[in-house]
């Protein structure tokens, strides 16, 4: 199992190295995070803890959700996840998880979120395809084209690259650095970029590139 913990994209910014090179970070909001419920072998076919993020009020959650909480006595969260750590069984319910505890400077992280919505886009700006000319009155610049299709098939394949629904996909950018770890804040800066936008939630696992 590979450690993992939940967070909050704040931003990016830039650091730099005591030799004067610049670094663009990603700062995530890791953590802390409350253990809700504990996943084990007898009753559930695999261990894994549900862990919650973020204080919110009783007023915003579900009927499940205050079940989940009423029965642990836990401060109601805003998210719910559950997370494969390692020695999961040794943790208790309530008990808070600290990005100091899953990962140190030079750890390399998988890190997962959902992408910014851009809406319904065409094939140019969905796909990277090119456009039709521009001049001598083509009156064709970025249609998707003909679709192929005659009496034989009679239809569009599925998978066809046409306009549609773009972003709100869950992305995953693997092997990026941990430049720093702030136990204090608990944060984490991340070299590069990460998925979402601010304030998007982010799933942050041990590398599964070794």
């Amino acid at each position: 199992m590979k450690k993992s913990i939940l967070g909050i994209k704040v931003g990016m910014t830039q650091i730099f190295t005591e030799e004067g090179l610049v670094i663009p970070v990603t700062v995530i909001q890791a953590g802390p995070c409350t253990v809700v419920q504990k996943k084990t072998l007898d009753n559930d076919g695999y261990e894994a803890l549900k862990v919650g993020f973020i204080d919110t009020t009783e007023k915003k959650l579900n009927k499940p959700d205050k079940g989940q909480f009423g029965k642990v006595k836990v401060q109601p969260k805003r998210y719910l996840r559950e997370l494969k750590v390692p020695e999961s069984q040794s943790y208790e319910i309530g008990q808070t998880i600290k990005v100091s505890d899953m990962f140190q400077n030079g750890d390399r992280v998988d890190i997962s979120g959902i992408s910014k919505g851009k809406g319904f886009q065409g094939n140019i700006k969905r796909h990277g395809q090119k456009g039709g000319p521009g001049t001598h009155g083509s009156m064709y610049h970025r249609r998707p084209g003909s679709m192929g299709s005659n009496t034989n098939p009679a239809r569009v394949f599925k998978g066809k690259k046409l306009p549609g629904h773009m972003g709100l996909d869950k992305v995953t950018v693997q092997n990026l650095d941990v430049v720093r770890v702030d136990e204090e804040k608990n944060v984490l800066l991340i070299r590069g970029a990460v998925p979402g936008p601010k304030g998007g939630l982010l799933v942050i696992k041990g590398t599964v590139k070794v």
